[in-house]
């Protein structure tokens, strides 16, 4: 499952960080780094961005850069 696919209100654990060059390391600098929990706070109501919250901060992610990102749900 990717990160775009979680509906807001959910948890989740990063398992993998794809994407390749800049967006990978742009992702991984932003602290989206396997064995991180996520938490989705809104997603926007065309689908893009995605706001997270994750390691105490709020980050907002476009749902393209989302999609290269595999997680495991959390209940």
């Amino acid at each position: 499952m990717t990160l775009n696919e979680l509906k807001a209100g959910s948890r989740a654990v990063v398992t993998s960080v794809g994407g390749e060059g800049a967006l990978r390391r742009r992702l991984l600098d932003m602290g989206i780094t396997p064995k991180t929990l996520v938490l989705v706070r809104k997603v926007a109501p065309m689908g893009d961005p995605i706001e997270l919250f994750l390691r105490g901060y709020e980050l907002t992610v476009r749902s393209d850069d989302a999609a290269k990102i595999e997680i495991k749900p959390v209940e």
